[in-house]
């Protein structure tokens, strides 16, 4: 009998262990369902019809479903280039205010710093004090930029013949801005396949493994850390920055060649088609959104010398952004085979329009390398007599193909018309949207990332961090748009970068852009495409609205410019 008994209590007292595991699993669940997972996807240099599920005809299956799953929204605003995008959208502020009003070049000046100041806090810093595991893969170039004291040594570093323990102030690194971990590259361009200012933490990577390319490691790692962070019970931040399809465009052989007679059809044949799907989407509504004129429209594709190059480059360009669809995918797989995808906000853009800058006439210097690794010479013909695509390249798109790749707008980065500041962005939620596969037209901005994702986490924004004085948020939470309510939203938004400009009040747009340095003014309720110059018409209102921009630029550190 007393071995029965023993037995019985034996039992009970495992299964009362075993309850209380469960109870305590279902417990860490259920406050962990309490805040949602975060993954921040941005994009470089991609074009707002690039992706399938905005009018585009390259391979992204995964984003595509991404759409299907949650919503796209259709007037959504970035800062027009690299750098300054990033410092607004880790900030929740203007660029200015975060320090980076152009590039990364160390200036005296608080708007022109070059770098994230200690007036910022960025989403991680803040997240990581609520309880959220944070990490970082791909692109940072929100630091200043350690050059060498002479151009031979600068080359010999670009060239991987020599070594430098720091490409930024260390402070600056993202495991110092509120990152647990970080994979990926300090400053903004690099060679795919053998990349510059690669570290691991702080740590430089010195070498990469054959058939090594950065759009996968990135992809990989940030699976990794999903399935790495998944397992501890808490809730993790996780920013994916793509260097994808920045210049130089280089791909993979195999995903090239999906595209080698995609782009044959020309410039005008693709961008028309582009226009014509997105109205089939319901992206756009013809009678608001026209296609804008070709630029630059001296040339046809037909009378094109150089047909096979500009085919080939757009090719690759297409390679780019499928290969990063590719391993996007294989994150959103370590998303659902660990149980994390339902209650993770999941978010894709792009941090400007396609660039319509020539790379092969900049030449190796600052951050462009002249050969690789084992000796190899990089080619920056201007010819077009090298095919793009491989290592040994560094070459672009050019203008007429970012005009096709920011199909229907005019311009392109570092501008402020629609085809500079205009982005695709993607959200997913499965838990937390219910309107899939939806589409909204309400306007919101790369700095409202830090407000919408506070919201979600019961986080308040800090009016000090490490004992310095915060400057006040500027973003605006998108919360209730995830849940089909209108969001109060911005009364205004301004831009500037390199001197173009813009004020946008409800449907009015004020902007400078191009060669032309005069306001323009458009009704984006009838013109979105930015076509019909109102200015002369409505003096009164230009007057209005860029007393509103003067307003902005004496309060947001963006005048005077410092003088380099």
């Amino acid at each position: 009998m007393r071995d029965k008994a023993r037995t019985n209590s034996f039992i009970a007292v495992w299964l009362l262990a075993g309850l209380t595991a469960v109870s305590a699993a279902e417990a860490a669940q259920k406050k962990k369902n309490e805040k949602p997972n975060i993954v921040l996807i941005l994009a470089d240099d991609l074009g707002y019809s690039d992706l399938g599920c905005y009018g585009g005809e390259i391979n992204t299956p995964n984003l595509d479903r991404i759409a299907k799953q949650g919503m796209q929204f259709t007037q959504f605003y970035n800062v027009s280039r690299c750098c300054p995008t990033r410092a607004s959208l880790l900030t929740g502020l203007y660029n200015h205010d975060a320090g980076i009003g152009d590039m990364t070049t160390p200036q005296n000046d608080t708007g022109y710093r070059g770098y994230l100041g200690k007036n910022t806090v960025t989403i991680a810093e803040v997240l990581k004090q609520s309880g959220y595991r944070t990490a970082m893969t791909g692109k940072w170039h929100v630091s200043n930029t350690i050059v060498q004291g002479n151009q031979p040594d600068q080359m010999k570093w670009l060239n991987h013949q020599a070594e430098h323990p720091l490409f930024s102030p260390a402070d600056q690194y993202p495991v110092n801005r509120g990152f647990e971990q970080f994979y990926g590259t300090i400053w903004g361009v690099i060679d795919f396949y053998d990349p510059f200012s690669l570290v691991e933490g702080s740590t430089p990577v010195k070498s990469v493994p054959k058939n090594y390319y950065h759009t996968d490691a990135i992809n990989d790692k940030a699976a990794g850390y999903v399935r790495e962070f998944s397992k501890t019970g808490q809730p993790f931040f996780l920013y994916i920055a793509h260097n994808a399809p920045h210049w130089p465009i280089q791909a993979p052989a195999e995903d090239i060649d999906k595209y080698k007679d995609t782009y044959k059809a020309g410039w005008e044949v693709i961008r028309e088609n582009r226009y014509k799907k997105m109205v089939s989407l319901g992206l756009i509504d013809p009678e608001k959104v026209k296609l804008s004129p070709r630029n630059p429209s001296q040339m046809t594709w037909e009378a094109n010398p150089d047909k096979e190059w500009d085919a080939r480059a757009m090719a690759v360009h297409a390679a780019m952004i499928d290969r990063m669809d590719q391993g996007i995918g294989r994150v959103i797989k370590a998303l659902e085979e660990t149980g994390e995808m339902n209650n993770t906000i999941f978010v894709f853009l792009s941090d400007n329009g396609a660039s319509a800058e020539l790379s092969d006439k900049y030449g190796p210097g600052f951050d462009r390398p002249g050969q690789t690794r084992d000796g190899q010479k990089i080619s920056y013909a201007t010819d077009k007599t090298i095919m793009p695509g491989p290592q040994t390249t560094f070459f672009s798109i050019g203008p007429a193909w970012a005009n096709v790749a920011n199909t229907p707008f005019r311009l392109w980065k570092s501008q402020s018309l629609e085809g500079g500041v205009h982005t695709p962005m993607i959200v997913s939620w499965p838990a937390g949207i219910k309107a899939k596969g939806s589409k909204t037209d309400q306007i919101g901005h790369v700095m409202d990332f830090m407000a919408t994702f506070i919201d979600v986490a019961g986080v308040k924004y800090p009016k000090e961090y490490n004992g310095n004085a915060i400057t006040p948020i500027e973003g605006k939470s998108l919360v209730p748009v995830f849940s089909g309510k209108k969001a109060p939203g911005h009364q205004a938004l301004f831009n500037e970068h390199e001197g173009s400009k813009y004020v946008r009040v409800q449907d009015w747009k004020l902007v400078v852009a191009g060669p032309n340095k005069k306001w323009q003014l458009y009704d984006l309720s009838k013109d979105y495409s930015e076509l019909n110059d109102l200015a002369a018409e409505y003096p009164d209102k230009v007057k209005e609205l860029s007393g509103m921009w003067d307003e902005w630029a004496a309060k947001h550190h963006v005048l005077p410019k410092p003088s380099r």
